[in-house]
C-alpha cells in the first residue's frame, strides 16, 4: 500500500544498507566499518562535550570543526563543508551542482547510493560501464555532461585511479562539477585534495566513518572551491541548519588531533588486507586490486550466493549484490587478523566440502 505517497516516492528504489545485527556474536565483515576503536582523543572530546550544553543548539556553521579540517588539509575554512555523514554531503552535492536537463555520469559498478540520489531529485543520469577488470574508462567520462561522480577507491571493487586520471576528468569537463568520493582514500589511494586550488570544478567528499572509526557519529565533509562550498551551504541552510550535533562536532575534532593514531590503524588494516588478499588468491579466488579497507572476490567454481550463505552459517557476515556483472562477487570488509583468519578457515572448509 502506497496510498497518499507522491509519485516520486512511489517510484523510488531506496538504497539497502548492510545488515546491522543486534546480536554481538557475529564476525561482521559486511559494512566496511573499522575493526579498531576510535582515537582516545576523540572519545575524550565526546565525554567532555556530554554536559549541560547539550540543551543548546550546536553551532550551525560548525566553525571549530571546519577550521580543524582546513588546517588538516591546508585549505581555508571557507573551502570546507561538513554534514551528517558523507551520504548527506553527497545528497546535498547532487542538489547543489546537478540540473535535471543535463545528464550526469557515474560508473555502472560503484556506490549504489548514486542512482538513488539521482532518482530522488529527478536527475537524468547514465551509468558508464567499467572495463572487464572494473577499471575506469576515462574517455567515456569526458565530454558533454551535467557532472561526473566517481568513488576513489571505487566501491565495491576497491580499485583506485591516479591523480593524473583525475586531472584528465577535471580538464575534460570544465563546464561540469566532478565529485570525487574518497570514503576509503586513507587506506592506499591518492587524494585529489591537492588539486582543489587548481580546479574550480572539483569537490572532494570524505568521511570520518572508515579510517577514523567514527561511523556511529555520522560525520562527513566536502572540500572544494569557495564558490562550490557556498552552494552547498545554500542548499543545507534551506533544508536543515543544524546538521551536526555537539557530540559529533567534538568527536570529529578530537579525531583530527590524533594523526598518529589514524596512520597506525590504517597501516594495520592495509597490512591485514594485503596478506588476506594473497591468502585468498592462493586458495583459488579472484581478488580485485584493492586500495580500500575491503576485498572484492569471486571463486571460479562456487557461486557467490552459496559462499554468502555458507559464511553466514559460520557466523560471518559479508556483502553480496544480486546485480548484473557483480552477482558472483562478495565484498569483504577487512577485519582484525583474527577475524580474517577465521574467514579464510571457513572458506577453506567450504571449498574442500564443495
Amino acid at each position: 500500500m502506497k496510498e497518499y505517497w507522491s509519485k516520486r516516492a512511489r517510484d523510488l528504489v531506496p538504497y539497502t544498507p548492510g545488515e546491522q545485527p543486534r546480536q554481538r556474536n557475529w564476525i561482521k565483515l559486511n559494512t566496511n566499518e573499522n575493526p579498531y576503536p576510535p582515537s582516545q582523543k576523540a572519545l575524550a572530546a565526546i565525554r567532555a562535550a556530554a554536559g549541560e550544553t547539550l540543551r543548546r543548539y550546536p553551532d550551525p556553521e560548525c566553525t571549530s570543526l571546519r577550521e580543524a579540517l582546513a588546517a588538516t588539509f591546508d585549505l581555508k575554512p571557507a573551502q570546507v563543508f561538513v554534514g551528517n555523514g558523507s551520504d548527506e554531503v553527497l545528497a546535498l552535492c547532487f542538489q547543489a551542482f546537478f540540473d535535471p536537463e543535463r545528464t550526469i555520469l557515474f560508473p555502472d559498478v560503484t556506490y549504489s547510493f548514486y542512482p538513488v540520489f539521482a532518482d530522488l531529485y529527478g536527475l537524468s543520469y547514465r551509468e558508464v560501464p567499467l572495463d572487464e577488470r572494473f577499471g575506469l574508462p576515462l574517455e567515456s567520462f569526458v565530454g558533454d555532461n551535467g557532472g561526473v561522480v566517481i568513488a576513489n577507491p571505487n566501491a565495491p571493487t576497491g580499485r583506485a585511479v591516479s591523480l593524473c586520471d583525475i586531472r584528465t576528468l577535471l580538464e575534460g569537463n570544465p563546464e561540469s562539477v566532478v565529485i570525487v568520493d574518497e570514503a576509503y582514500v586513507d587506506f592506499g589511494a591518492q587524494s585529489a585534495v591537492p588539486l582543489i586550488d587548481s580546479y574550480p570544478n572539483l569537490v572532494v567528499v570524505q568521511t570520518m566513518s572508515k579510517s577514523r572509526a567514527l561511523a556511529g557519529l555520522r560525520v562527513g565533509f566536502a572540500l572544494g572551491n569557495e564558490n562550490l562550498i557556498a552552494a552547498l551551504n545554500s542548499v543545507k541552510n534551506s533544508f536543515n541548519s543544524y546538521t551536526l550535533d555537539r557530540l559529533a562536532l567534538a568527536g570529529a575534532e578530537g579525531a583530527l588531533r590524533d594523526g598518529d593514531y589514524l596512520r597506525a590503524i590504517t597501516m594495520k588494516i592495509s597490512s591485514t588486507r594485503d596478506w588476506a588478499a594473497d591468502r585468498l588468491k592462493r586458495m583459488g579466488f579472484e581478488v580485485s586490486d584493492s586500495a580500500a579497507n575491503f576485498l572484492f572476490i569471486s571463486h571460479p567454481d562456487i557461486p557467490a550466493k552459496v559462499l554468502l550463505d555458507g559464511l553466514r552459517e559460520w557466523g560471518i557476515l559479508v556483502r553480496w549484490w544480486d546485480k548484473p556483472r557483480i552477482s558472483n562477487y562478495l565484498r569483504i570488509t577487512v577485519g582484525t587478523d583474527q577475524e580474517m583468519e577465521a574467514l579464510c578457515q571457513a572458506l577453506t572448509q567450504m571449498i574442500e566440502g564443495a
